[in-house]
């Protein structure tokens, strides 16, 4: 809410849109929500700057975030004084300065927090960028608590993190591409609005075993998604998710065989592949009947 809320250190003033109700979340009351909700995991309250922003910028918001962070971290408590027992992460920001991203690791991880998150990534900076402080960022934390990144992201873009020591990751990519009729494939992307898929019978993805795939061709999906149904991206949606799942098994599998970097390198191959130059899928030739002309007595001269 860039043009909704002001900003402190007692926390994050705004109003709801609701009914407008000025709200003041600090880092107590989000704590406070978020074991009423009973979530596995709590993050503290921070705050998320560009990637793009001046250091002077970058810096402000990364000391508010280690202030906001070791007030969440008092109000989770004591687990042996009946705290929470939900785990509670804290946020390494920093935008794309390595000295920064150094300093809120070093300040961080001086509390013993259950986890640690990379945030500030993937809000502007170039994909080249944030890989490189994806990897600087998950150097800094310790190699026993898990590592976060935050907002990411495609596929590609997951195995690429992974393979820079990242363990977890959320995203709306799944979802929000499948109701843009957007499916990831064993074969690549494929934009499932095309024409190619009009008249094609074969499955969503030839390696896949979900429900969309097990029961549904191409061109139903096509259709559904054409024809603005809510169940084409609701399928889209199931295939999506599973195939992230089946993404995020095969790389955990082959990091307990030490196999990942042959893993790494097949995926590679194919996740950033995309349909737009697939052929176009020709319409079935329908066998037209013979044309039958037949006149009345009157213009036949009767």
């Amino acid at each position: 809410l860039p043009h909704s809320r002001k900003l402190s250190d007692e926390g994050a003033l705004f109003k709801s849109y609701v009914d407008g109700q000025s709200i003041l979340l600090t880092p107590e009351l989000s704590i406070e929500m978020q074991r009423a909700i009973g979530s596995d995991i709590m993050m503290v309250l921070d705050q998320c700057v560009p990637s793009t922003v001046d250091r002077s910028l970058a810096h402000e918001a990364m000391e508010r975030t280690h202030r906001w962070a070791k007030r969440s971290f008092q109000a989770r408590g004591n687990l042996n004084d009946g705290g929470s027992k939900q785990a509670l992460f804290a946020i390494v920001q920093g935008a794309c300065f390595e000295d920064l991203r150094k300093e809120s690791a070093e300040t961080l991880t001086q509390m013993d927090f259950d986890g640690f998150a990379i945030g500030g990534l993937a809000v502007g900076e170039t994909k080249a960028e944030r890989q490189d402080f994806t990897q600087f960022a998950a150097d800094l934390l310790p190699s026993d608590r898990p590592r976060y990144l935050m907002g990411v992201g495609t596929p590609m873009d997951i195995l690429e993190a992974v393979h820079r020591g990242v363990d977890m990751f959320d995203c709306i990519l799944p979802t929000a591409l499948a109701q843009r009729g957007v499916a990831f494939t064993s074969v690549g992307k494929l934009q499932m609005r095309r024409s190619a898929y009009k008249f094609s019978e074969e499955k969503l993805d030839p390696a896949c075993t979900c429900k969309a795939c097990a029961f549904h061709s191409k061109a139903y999906i096509h259709h559904l998604v054409k024809a603005g149904e809510p169940l084409g991206w609701h399928l889209l949606g199931i295939h999506n998710l599973f195939f992230y799942h089946q993404l995020m098994a095969g790389m955990r599998e082959s990091i307990l065989n030490g196999t990942f970097l042959d893993f790494y390198h097949a995926k590679r191959e194919y996740l950033d592949r995309s349909d737009g130059a697939a052929p176009e899928i020709k319409r079935p030739r329908v066998r037209r009947a013979r044309e039958v002309v037949i006149e009345t007595p009157e213009l036949c001269g009767f």
